[in-house]
């Protein structure tokens, strides 16, 4: 019982965490919410990262108290399209405010902890987050040598 207890409330903290990063404040006048991520990601480089740093921490917490594989997985994929795109200056910050990988997490979480669903392993995201990765890479490497190709003919 003590372990549901503690469990129950790990999650309940994971919930406010997410609501501070992604979600704890609103633009006056629209229905825009944004939270410590967006406003934290302003600051060039130590900011994104120190985002991720949170993020990773409430996914940590997230396995430590049970989450199958296959949510850590789709967690890590959001955080890392967050991190990434987020990066970008300007843009990234517009990004941060749209997507809300924390919150996205958190229900993910509800899914896979009250609804029973999101079970098993992480193959299922990882296989196809690394096809869309080499299909990008060679992409670039592509229209790279494209780019080169027509510099210098």
């Amino acid at each position: 019982m003590r372990a549901v207890s503690k469990q129950k409330s790990a999650i309940s903290n994971m919930e406010s965490m997410a609501k501070w990063m992604d979600s704890r404040f609103t633009i006056p006048g629209t229905n825009i919410r944004f939270g410590l991520d967006a406003l934290v990601g302003l600051i060039p480089g130590v900011g994104d990262f120190g985002t991720l740093c949170v993020s990773g921490y409430m996914i940590s917490v997230l396995a430590k108290n049970g989450a199958s594989r296959y949510v850590i997985a789709r967690m890590t994929l959001n955080v890392v399209i967050d991190a990434l795109l987020g990066s970008i200056p300007i843009i990234g910050d517009i990004f941060d405010v749209a997507f809300k990988a924390n919150q996205r997490n958190i229900k993910l979480m509800r899914e896979h902890y009250v609804e029973g669903r999101h079970q098993g392993g992480a193959w299922k995201v990882v296989v196809p987050a690394l096809l869309v990765l080499f299909l990008v890479v060679g992409g670039m490497a592509w229209l790279s040598y494209r780019f080169f190709a027509w510099v210098f003919s």
